[in-house]
Order: C-alpha cells, then sequence, then structure tokens
C-alpha cells in the first residue's frame, strides 16, 4: 500500500467484489502460502519479487492456479520475463504507469500475449482504451481516458512500433552527465542484468572533478563473477563512456518498501 500500484490493485479488488490479501512486507514463503491458500488466477508482483521468486526455487505447483502474473513500478528486463516465463509457464503482463497519473495506462494483456508472443521483448505494452501516446523529440507524452484531453507529457525516454506497443528507453532525468555525453543510468542497469550473473544492477552518479559526473553501478550476483569480467561484458555492448567506472558487489541493492532502487541510497554506498 505504499505504492499507487498496490492502491489501484486493492480499489479493483473491492469494486470488483473480490478477496484481499495484504502482507505487511513481501517475502517469498510468506506470498507463496497465500497463493496456495487463497488459488488466485491473476496476481502481481513487482520486477525484485519475479527476481527472489526465481531465486527461492518454488516449485511450479505451488503457482499452479495462476493463469498471469502483472508487473510494473519499475523496469522489468525482457530476460527476467522469459526467465520467468519459462520456469513456471505462467504469461508475465507488463503494465506502464505513474503516480501522476493514478494508475497504468498501459500494458500487456493475455491477448496480446498470445498473438504477439514473444515477438516485441522489452515492450510495456499498448495503451489500455481510451489512451492515446506519442513520442515527441524522444519522450513519451499520453492523453486520453481518466488523464484528460490534454497531451501530457513523461519524464520517460520512449519509441512507439508500428502494432502501438511502447517501449520506454530510459528516464530523461536520470541522465548521468559524463563530460558532456548523457549516459541513461537505467539503460546501463538493464545491459547488466542481460549477464547471467547479475541478478539485479543499479547505476548511479558519482561527482568527478574531471568530468563532472561519471557511473557507478552495484550489483547483486546469482553466482559468483568478477567485475572486470562484467566491465568485459559492457564493453562488447555499450559505448566506452556509458561503462561505469566502478562495478561494486554488494550482498543487496538498497531497495524502498515498493522494491524499487532507491538511488540516494545507492549513491551513499557507493560514495
Amino acid at each position: 500500500m505504499a505504492h499507487l500500484g498496490g492502491i489501484w490493485g486493492v480499489l479493483q479488488s473491492l469494486v470488483g467484489g473480490q478477496q484481499i490479501a495484504l502482507m505487511e512486507r513481501f517475502e517469498v514463503d510468506g506470498w507463496v502460502a497465500r497463493v496456495r491458500q487463497h488459488r488466485p488466477g491473476v496476481t502481481g508482483l513487482p520486477p525484485a519479487g519475479l527476481r527472489m521468486v526465481l531465486d527461492a526455487g518454488v516449485a511450479n505447483d505451488a503457482l499452479a492456479s495462476l493463469q498471469a502474473i502483472t508487473t510494473g513500478t519499475a523496469r522489468v528486463g525482457p530476460e527476467l520475463v522469459t526467465e520467468f516465463e519459462d520456469r513456471y509457464g505462467i504469461p508475465v503482463l507488463v503494465t506502464y504507469g505513474a503516480t501522476e497519473f493514478a494508475g497504468p495506462i498501459a500494458g500487456w494483456t493475455v491477448d496480446d500475449r498470445k498473438a504477439f508472443g514473444r515477438a516485441k521483448p522489452g515492450s510495456v505494452g499498448r495503451p489500455y482504451k481510451g489512451v492515446e501516446a506519442r513520442v515527441i523529440d524522444g519522450v513519451l507524452e499520453v492523453r486520453g481516458g481518466h488523464l484528460g484531453p490534454e497531451w501530457r507529457r513523461t519524464s520517460d525516454l520512449a519509441h512507439i512500433d508500428d502494432d502501438g506497443f511502447v517501449y520506454i528507453d530510459g528516464r530523461a532525468d536520470d541522465a548521468i552527465v559524463r563530460g558532456g555525453f548523457k549516459v541513461s543510468a537505467g539503460a546501463v542497469a538493464d545491459v547488466l542484468e542481460q549477464h547471467p550473473a547479475v541478478s539485479g544492477a543499479a547505476v548511479v552518479g558519482r561527482p568527478d572533478e574531471r568530468l563532472g559526473e561519471v557511473p557507478v553501478a552495484a550489483v547483486e550476483l546469482a553466482s559468483p563473477v568478477d567485475p572486470a569480467a562484467l566491465d568485459a561484458f559492457l564493453r562488447e555492448r555499450l559505448p566506452a563512456y556509458q561503462v561505469p567506472v566502478e562495478i561494486r558487489v554488494v550482498d543487496a541493492i538498497p531497495r524502498n518498501p515498493t522494491m524499487k532502487v532507491d538511488a540516494v541510497a545507492v549513491r551513499r554506498l557507493l560514495g
């Protein structure tokens, strides 16, 4: 309930006359116990929750009632979606929204998953009925539905394909300016999380006398790997100026109660 996504889900359940099972704080065993007890057809997990379920090795039969899982509130790497779907055979429906939108405004549906399968990796889905989206100068704008008739400019960099699927390419306000070159912290973290040994990543800016700011990264590991190997992995996929000057392995990336990366705490951690 600390995030609008949770409030939205509760309101939808109340309107639909559905039961609600709340947890004071997410932890895998408690979540699995509630799924076993209440046998929901659809439930939601943030990306970090999907990763925790995978890492905990939850048995497939524990999730047998689920026909779909919605996810959002933070960036969702397509590799995470694929891994979860391959493990459990449950469609993962990514949604997109923001607090200022009072809920989700775009997302995948079960029908779209059936029609397009994995042909749209990285997409957050299509605008919901009544909502329009466009991209102006690389930044997503939306209107319609409960948003009203005027175009609203978001803080997200995006593109929209010919089928109307929206792709979030980073945030206009998470840019690290390194010697005049802009680095999207979220985009670099996404690439780090493509490495099979990395279960989570966060990238922030560190003040630098010469360049103004440089990217640094914290990573959680699924299996042992040397930071030098991660550096080489990034250099094969990114321009040199986007590669963090330090990649630090941590036990746990700081997160807030909604399990989003706490960028302020990560900056303190990495100095």
